[in-house]
């Protein structure tokens, strides 16, 4: 995967700054598809619901899209019936400068809840956002939609041989530093490709992905009202559709997740003051339930995540965390490594000289903790990040 960004034929993008965030930073994004392309979508399962997701999950599902309207620093949540008035009002104001359908319009927002909207900015404002569409335009729509991301976050894959079909892209960009944690958290994602898929097919590849990327995230075990992933493929490669439980078709997927992922970890990487990416590796469980179980357990737990930040190799605190964690488990049996260090054999600690090596490990940006339950055959895996000052200080000062 080269550096520079690629075209996904179809596609153009546009940014702006319409004044809603302080820093006068970009902070309105336009996605537009030239012609309405195949939608799936996956949304947040908190039951306190933004009023951007009530309005764009049934237009998203119907399967069809053609623009996608993103604004970051408000997020236009538990703002009632004003807030959905708002939200109605800009895809309305989007579908007209675009003179398209209000139906194919999507509409997404980010930031501080409880806040009404500014709407006379954005009155101003979306108008102006389709003269300055780009097919290069991706990197600036990606830097809009930040909040409190440290970077910028896009992947991208190009698909040359595929079997059934001409080649294509695949592009996804995201944001998401805070609030994060399984079933959704705050984040928002986009994944575009020139691909003619079946709706099937883009549906159940991209809730299969998000299950196995953005489900298996964690920063600080909070959710938020307005998550949304949503996948278009504009068709533009050409050729037949890709189907499901094909080899195309599996390719296709198998590719999804691997933008999917790279955005995932992106994410964890960029958690609010995080200094370190960590990967909970759970083998040997006695079901698929007890691994999901004891990887969540430890990859949450504000001890270990602690350890993490002062680069301790403290196991006690992982095993704990595994003894707690609901699942069916023998302490004499599980052995935990650092990387490729063991600090503990059946349930035992491995000494000093070894410890000091994990400590090494933990001194690394980035690395596995491996847990075997020696239970079982399943596995599973989450990636979290540390707990540090900066998280304290980011979310203390949120507002102000």
């Amino acid at each position: 995967m080269s550096s520079q960004v690629p075209v996904v034929h179809g596609f153009k993008f546009a940014a702006r700054s319409a004044g809603l965030k302080k820093s006068g930073k970009p902070d309105l994004a336009l996605i537009f598809s030239e012609a309405p392309a195949v939608s799936a979508g996956v949304f947040t399962t908190n039951k306190v619901v933004a009023a951007p997701v009530v309005v764009t999950a049934p237009r998203v599902r119907r399967g069809l899209c053609q623009a996608i309207l993103i604004n970051s620093g408000n997020a236009n949540a538990c703002t009632g019936e004003t807030g959905l008035r708002d939200a109605l009002r800009c895809g309305e104001l989007t579908a007209r400068a675009l003179g398209i359908s209000e139906d194919l319009v999507a509409v997404s927002s980010t930031g501080v809840i409880g806040q009404p909207l500014p709407m006379e900015k954005l009155e101003r404002h979306i108008p102006l956002l389709p003269p300055a569409l780009d097919a290069d335009g991706a990197a600036t729509a990606a830097q809009a939609i930040m909040t409190t991301d440290a970077f910028q976050k896009l992947s991208f894959r190009r698909v040359e041989e595929t079997g059934d079909a001409p080649p294509y892209t695949i592009l996804g960009l995201a944001k998401g530093a805070g609030m994060i944690h399984p079933n959704m958290a705050t984040m928002l994602a986009f994944v575009l490709t020139d691909a003619s898929v079946a709706p099937e097919l883009l549906n159940r590849s991209l809730q299969q992905g998000v299950n196995s990327s953005f489900n298996r995230i964690t920063v600080d075990r909070d959710t938020s009202t307005n998550d949304m992933v949503l996948a278009l493929a504009s068709g533009r490669s050409g050729g037949p559709e890709l189907q499901s439980d094909t080899p195309g078709g599996r390719l296709f997927a198998d590719t999804l997740l691997e933008v999917l992922y790279d955005l995932a970890r992106m994410i964890v990487k960029d958690g609010e003051g995080a200094t370190k990416t960590v990967r909970i590796q759970i083998r040997g469980a006695a079901n698929p339930e007890d691994a999901h179980r004891v990887a969540v357990t430890v990859a949450t737990s504000s001890l270990v995540k602690t350890a993490f930040f002062g680069e301790d190799a403290n196991w006690g605190r992982i095993i704990a965390a595994v003894g707690y964690s609901g699942a069916n488990v023998d302490s004499t049996r599980i052995d935990i490594s650092f990387d490729d260090i063991p600090v503990a054999r059946g349930g035992l600690g491995t000494g000093s000289e070894l410890e000091a090596q994990a400590t090494r490990v933990l001194q690394l940006p980035e690395f596995t903790v491996t847990i075997d339950l020696h239970m079982g055959e399943a596995d599973d895996f989450y990636l979290t990040s540390d707990l540090t000052y900066d998280y304290v200080r980011i979310n203390a000062a949120y507002r102000t």
